[in-house]
């Protein structure tokens, strides 16, 4: 005989003794935004300036963003254009921001997306994603602000430090002496790696460089080589192979960023590891390289691809693949990144940045450690603001 359910009833099970109530969401008040334009010392050159198809780097552009909340929570991000792009990205990034007031600041892919929508004209990619990188970071920054975690905890660290290296002083407009100086005040640092600039017209002539900088560097300093995009694929083959007894790191770039299958063809054929992916501009782009096999090293850069919500799902691809991390420059954002990676890959340190931000990146050993400050670790200077072109804030209040 069946039990007749239809009137029985279950009550309200009674609250717990300090249960909290429902998750409440936030919403986004204002946002600030600025474009920085940070000076040089003095203007750089790598191959692509000795083979006239760019200008000496003199200054450096960026989108800053500081985004508050109506609980009262805060963060700041930021992205980066080299030589051009700097007023367009800020204008774009003027047009996103009306439609980050009023969203919940938790949702970050769901406003990541809704602003990759506004801007789909200018591609999936490119000045669009990079003007994200801004709001994006800033998201991230106050999530973990708000859990009280460096933004390595909240992703999940492998690590609290990761290996580190420069190119300060190692481009190539400085002779072989100056090199050495510089190599040495960044190892004086506690910078475990140099990496230097090759791609000059005459192939001897980085020969003679690389020789010079591994027998003055000690051995336990990693060397690597960047040649910027400046070789064909028969040549960085040849020239691949006559370096590949000698240790090095890396070979960054040799071939032009966007030809996958060549980059595939020098990683299966060379000892020495191949990285690139710096220039890429979306997670596809970089789903497509890994694809091909093109890198040994994956160079993402958390700015050109729209910031940390696409970055994480191209470092699930690269462990996947099983190949190294080394994101392309922006240490205050990538030490993150890379203390969440599975393996133990490299920051690249630049000091550029530095004058930014009232606070600093501690370096030992080799390596940079992660800020036990919550989310990036990072405030804005008095120098920031004296740098700063062009300025406007969003509220709600605006309408």
């Amino acid at each position: 005989m069946g039990l007749d359910l239809s009137e029985r009833r279950i009550a309200a099970r009674p609250p717990m003794a300090g249960h909290k109530p429902r998750f409440q969401s936030d919403r986004i008040e204002s946002l600030t935004l600025r474009h920085v334009v940070v000076p040089m010392d003095k203007p750089i050159s790598d191959a692509k300036v000795l083979t006239g198809r760019q200008s000496p780097l003199a200054a450096l552009d960026l989108l800053m963003v500081e985004i508050a909340s109506a609980e009262g929570h805060t963060g700041l991000g930021f992205s980066y254009t080299l030589r051009a792009g700097g007023a367009g990205m800020y204008a774009l990034g003027c047009e996103l921001a009306p439609f980050v007031i009023g969203q919940d600041p938790n949702d970050i892919s769901r406003i990541w997306e809704r602003l990759a929508w506004q801007g789909i004209s200018l591609g999936r990619g490119g000045m669009s994603y990079q003007a994200i990188c801004a709001f994006d970071t800033a998201l991230w920054d106050m999530k973990a602000r708000r859990a009280g975690l460096p933004l390595a905890k909240l992703f999940g660290a492998h690590r609290d430090s990761v290996r580190i290296y420069n190119s300060s002083g190692q481009y190539l407009q400085a002779s072989i002496d100056e090199m050495k100086a510089a190599a040495e005040a960044s190892i004086a640092k506690g910078i475990g790696g140099i990496k230097m600039k090759v791609g000059q017209p005459d192939g001897q002539e980085d020969l003679k460089r690389i020789d010079a900088m591994r027998a003055h560097l000690p051995e336990h300093i990693a060397l690597m080589i960047d040649a910027n995009q400046q070789w064909d694929r028969a040549y960085a083959l040849q020239f691949g192979r006559v370096v590949d007894g000698m240790g090095l790191a890396f070979i960054e770039e040799p071939l032009d960023a966007w030809d996958f299958d060549g980059h595939a063809e020098l990683a299966r054929n060379l000892a020495t590891p191949v990285a690139t992916g710096e220039m890429l501009t979306s997670q596809q782009e970089h789903f497509d390289l890994i694809g091909k096999g093109g890198c040994d090293v994956s160079q993402v850069d958390v700015c050109r691809i729209g910031g940390f919500t696409p970055m994480l799902k191209v470092m699930t691809m690269a462990e996947a693949a099983r190949i190294e991390l080394a994101p392309h420059m922006v240490m205050e954002l990538h030490v993150h990144a890379a203390a969440a990676f599975g393996s133990e890959g490299w920051v690249e340190h630049f000091e550029w940045w530095e004058p930014l931000f009232d606070e600093r990146l501690e370096i030992s050993g080799g390596k940079m450690h992660v800020p036990d400050r919550p989310g990036l670790g990072f405030t804005l200077s008095e120098q920031a603001r004296g740098w700063t072109q062009a300025e406007q804030s969003f509220s709600a209040a605006q309408g």
